[in-house]
């Protein structure tokens, strides 16, 4: 059995003359990664790895995360704009001794690809976090596996 949590990047600012991919975290963003981390250790959400986008805001999110977890954390550019093939790509990199993984990415993608797993009408808020339970022993198995939604947090409901 494995787990993957999706976690959308926290709220974020756009300063003037600033590409996307280099958008900061807002003040509210920096204070909602901080508070739904704390939230996802205290209800013992167990993680062995972050991958992030390298767009600053998802990896400045996924950073403050792990001043809480204090694991590995690996980029991957295809989180950056990802459509539901791209999570999968991510996904079947992953070693089989990772049986809970987060990825921290942006909307729609993710937003997308939860709906897909789940047939559920996902709308990621900033900072959401969606978990599910993946029903195999290898993530080379992962799209013919069961996928069972265990938990959807948003910060202003915790």
């Amino acid at each position: 059995m494995k787990t993957l949590i999706l976690v959308r990047h926290a709220k974020s600012d756009w300063p003037e003359d600033t590409d996307d991919f280099d958008r900061p975290l807002a003040e509210r963003g920096i204070e909602n990664a901080h508070k739904m981390a704390a939230y996802l250790m205290q209800n013992g959400i167990h993680i062995d790895q972050f991958i992030s986008s390298p767009a600053l805001r998802a990896l400045h999110t996924c950073e403050i995360f792990n001043e809480t977890y204090h694991i590995e954390i690996l980029t991957n550019r295809k989180l950056y704009n990802a459509n539901e093939n791209n999570f999968e790509s991510v996904i079947y990199d992953l070693n089989d001794d990772v049986n809970s993984v987060a990825m921290f990415s942006h909307n729609n993608g993710i937003s997308n690809f939860a709906n897909m797993m789940s047939g559920d009408i996902f709308a990621f808020p900033t900072c959401g976090v969606a978990g599910f339970q993946v029903d195999c022993e290898s993530w080379a198995d992962f799209e013919g596996a069961k996928k069972k939604l265990l938990f959807f947090y948003e910060p202003k409901k915790i």
